[in-house]
């Protein structure tokens, strides 16, 4: 077999950088008693399949594996390139019960956002966000 028909029946390798997840999304996150809501929205439509295929159940339970989330949940809003992830029992309680300084679960957020994510390299020119240090 010739070097030019091993080439044709190989798979090309696609190149790929892993990055930050606030290089693909912003988020905003929200509270309801002891559970929190977690917006991620893709900064580019193209960035949108690769968010559905990392920021899974699985992925975002282990992202948040120190607080202990008894249950992720994902909902998918394809025609705006976002999805919600709720996380059950993640806030101490709640406003009312919770002693800690972010009883809001404001911050749980940029603990998403910081989760990493392979990208192929190509879809680099549609980040977003501030390159990570």
């Amino acid at each position: 077999m010739t070097s030019a028909t091993q080439a044709a029946t190989q798979p090309a390798t696609t190149a790929t950088v892993t990055v930050p997840l606030y290089r693909l999304a912003h988020s905003r996150t929200g509270d309801k008693g002891n559970r929190s809501n977690i917006s991620v929205i893709a900064w580019h439509p193209a960035l949108w399949d690769v968010l559905v295929e990392q920021v899974t159940e699985a992925a975002v339970a282990r992202q948040f594996a120190l607080r202990q989330p008894r249950q992720v949940t994902r909902y998918l809003l394809p025609q705006l390139q976002a999805m919600n992830i709720v996380l059950d029992d993640v806030l101490d309680g709640g406003v009312n019960d919770a002693l800690n300084l972010d009883s809001h679960g404001k911050a749980l957020s940029y603990l998403l956002l910081d989760m990493p994510v392979t990208v192929p390299a190509a879809l680099a020119p549609h980040f977003g966000g501030p390159p990570p240090p």
